[in-house]
């Protein structure tokens, strides 16, 4: 190797003295490329191999290597390392596409309990699958190497991503109904009349909200304490006394919210809110009723005591998996938020109790839920 030949050869331009400085103090860059740019400006300045190695604390093989490269391709390829692959690579594309393959399977497919692959799980059904399936390279494959074929796919079987399918195929014409219903209550005031409807029509949003889990207490919560405890402590352990189920309407012109607290949820206990609705509303005003699918509300007992009160109710549906269209669900986010957070009582009577005390006071202050956008070709 000629030093003095390749130092002759080895010229800088201003530009490129000026980023190899910039580069050669860098506190960032790589270590490899802060040592570079120093061979190669001690290099062209005139410094020997000798002293370059002992002053970068570098071997003169890699001195060799950075310069040779440098005056071959230039500056920039003399500071980076040359991609280079020793030999074709041992596991294929084919190979590779079959564990994509298996990934894309759930282990039920093949016999096995699990309903997802764990990567180790899915590493040794490939490992053990790999010789019949024609891959004998992937007979030994770990963990590791299954991994990085999936991320090279982006694939991650051992995850789940939810998804909504849409059941209804008139989920469309049924959501422009109810949608229709929210901008007739926006525009109408309570029991409004106008040329096209002789008689009042109120709007109730009615649902049922099942399994409220009356939980009481094994020992007594302890308050607050200043300087030690900021809040309540309370028991790990509880009691289970059993479920309820609510069944509310709320009244979109005025807020007013009803509320039957039930231990079932069946026929007659929907009846029995469709009874205090009548009850509650002037007898030759229309009850128009959002309400879902749900088999009490359209049942041979409902049906039977909507006839002995024909044109009084106006069912409107809303369409399966659209129970985000029905405002009380509104009301039941705001129950959970408020008084049946961290609930505890002594029975089910109690439960029962609290629950109609906190409707009480929503009454108090009611607040008009109102459906703001109709963007849906609507208006």
């Amino acid at each position: 190797m000629a030093g003095k030949t390749k130092r002759a050869a080895l010229l800088l331009t201003q530009d490129q003295g000026t980023m190899l400085r910039r580069l050669a103090g860098s506190r960032t860059a790589p270590v490899r490329e802060v040592e570079r740019a120093k061979v190669l400006l001690g290099y062209a300045e005139g410094s020997a191999i000798t002293d370059l190695a002992r002053r970068i604390g570098v071997s003169r093989p890699a001195i060799y290597k950075c310069i040779d490269k440098a005056l071959a391709a230039g500056v920039q390829m003399g500071l980076k390392d040359a991609y280079h692959r020793p030999h074709e690579p041992e596991i294929t594309d084919e190979a590779r596409a079959w564990v994509v393959s298996i990934a894309c399977t759930k282990p039920t497919d093949h016999g096995l309990a699990a309903e997802l692959w764990s990567i180790f799980g899915l590493a040794r059904f490939v490992s053990e699958h790999a010789e019949a399936a024609g891959f004998p390279r992937l007979a030994h494959a770990g963990k590791s190497t299954v991994w990085r074929i999936l991320d090279d796919h982006d694939i991650k079987p051992h995850k789940i991503r939810y998804y909504l399918e849409r059941r209804d195929p008139d989920f469309d014409r049924k959501m422009h109904e109810v949608l229709m219903v929210y901008r007739d209550v926006s525009i109408h005031a309570t029991g409004a009349t106008d040329a096209r409807r002789s008689d009042p029509i109120y709007t109730v949003s009615v649902d049922e909200k099942p399994g409220v889990q009356a939980l009481g207490l094994t020992a007594p919560d302890l308050p607050p304490v200043p300087g030690k405890a900021r809040g309540f402590g309370r028991d790990y352990e509880y009691v289970r006394h059993g479920t309820v189920s609510i069944l509310a309407g709320i009244d979109l012109h005025s807020g007013h919210i009803f509320a039957n607290v039930e231990d079932r949820h069946r026929s007659v206990e929907f009846i029995g809110l469709l009874k205090r609705l009548d009850e509650y509303y002037p007898p030759d005003a229309i009850i128009r009723v959002v309400l879902d699918n749900h088999s009490a509300h359209i049942s041979k007992e409902t049906i039977a005591y909507l006839a002995t009160r024909p044109g009084r109710f106006e069912y409107v549906h809303t369409p399966k998996h659209g129970s985000w269209l029905n405002l009380i669900e509104c009301a039941f986010s705001k129950m959970a938020r408020t008084f049946l957070r961290h609930i505890r009582v002594d029975s089910i009577d109690e439960l029962k109790v609290r629950i109609l005390q906190g409707v009480d006071e929503f009454n108090d202050t009611p607040v008009v839920f109102h459906w703001n956008k109709f963007d849906l070709g609507l208006v």
